[in-house]
């Protein structure tokens, strides 16, 4: 068995339904997948002598871990008061029209489309809920409108898919951007050295307690499949499929699609920098 202080971010253990930090609670939704990991983490967030929280991704359409979410609020004694999302996939973001009736709260997203009822996110943005406040950080790559929010009181990130409690993530080429991905890390590296941020609030899997270490590791590993993928482009694999099928031979083929994604835009941005 492997020390969990050993792995990248230096991950918390099991993924449980619970309080992660002084004011950050995880409710887990039922949609574990190969892509998902033990499901999505949906945050209910509150300074601990307030009566209204904030809810981060309220997952997907699933009316009983909905309920559940509602419901963890209110044994807290909290009433929501805000829904916030890190990005439009449905497992983070489809609940949230749902999710909005039930609790009648607006929905503040970057993207137009995806708000109810509220006003929009940018960057650098104080969210201030009940003495509760969230820092809004453009985090583009994964997606185009992801972002993450800094927890400045309990020293956290909540970064949705822009880095997960185990393994990495994909680049959702066309929308994702390499490039954009990659300012993104350099962004969040930034929180951990000049904000002191030390814990990873993921959208799946579980907590980091090691924010530096898992944004290095990320940095580290996106260079490593990047020379991969520009070493079989040389080699004459010419396709992202073929890439995929050369460069990922260990990996899951369970995961090869969103595997050629990240290919797709791994070979878009070594063609844009002249590298292939």
């Amino acid at each position: 068995m492997t020390d969990a202080a050993a792995l990248p971010g230096q991950p918390r253990g099991a993924v449980v339904s619970g309080p992660a930090t002084r004011r950050a609670v995880n409710v887990l939704a039922p949609n574990a997948s190969a892509m998902t990991l033990d499901g999505t983490n949906t945050w209910i967030l509150s300074e601990p002598d307030s009566d209204l929280a904030v809810v981060v991704d309220p997952g997907p359409l699933d009316e009983g871990h909905l309920l559940r979410v509602r419901d963890t609020a209110e044994r807290l004694g909290k009433r929501v008061a805000l829904t916030l999302l890190t990005h439009g996939h449905a497992d983070h973001a489809e609940g949230a029209g749902r999710f909005a009736e039930l609790t009648g709260t607006p929905v503040r997203a970057l993207d137009p489309a995806l708000r109810l009822g509220g006003e929009g996110l940018s960057a650098g943005q104080v969210v201030e809920v009940g003495g509760l406040e969230l820092r809004v950080v453009p985090t583009p790559g994964h997606t185009g409108d992801s972002l993450c929010f800094h927890l400045p009181a309990d020293q956290a990130v909540l970064t949705g898919d822009t880095i997960l409690g185990r393994g990495t993530t994909m680049v959702a080429h066309p929308d994702g951007r390499l490039g954009d991905y990659l300012d993104s890390l350099r962004r969040l590296r930034s929180l951990t050295v000049d904000d002191g941020v030390h814990t990873v609030l993921p959208g799946h899997g579980p907590v980091l307690e090691d924010a530096q270490g898992a944004v290095e590791f990320y940095l580290a590993h996106r260079a490593h499949r990047l020379a991969q993928v520009e070493t079989a482009v040389e080699t004459g694999y010419t396709t992202a499929a073929e890439v995929v099928a050369h460069v990922y031979a260990d990996v899951d083929r369970s995961l090869w699609p969103a595997a050629e994604l990240s290919v797709r835009a791994q070979l878009e941005y070594l063609s844009e920098h002249g590298l292939i």
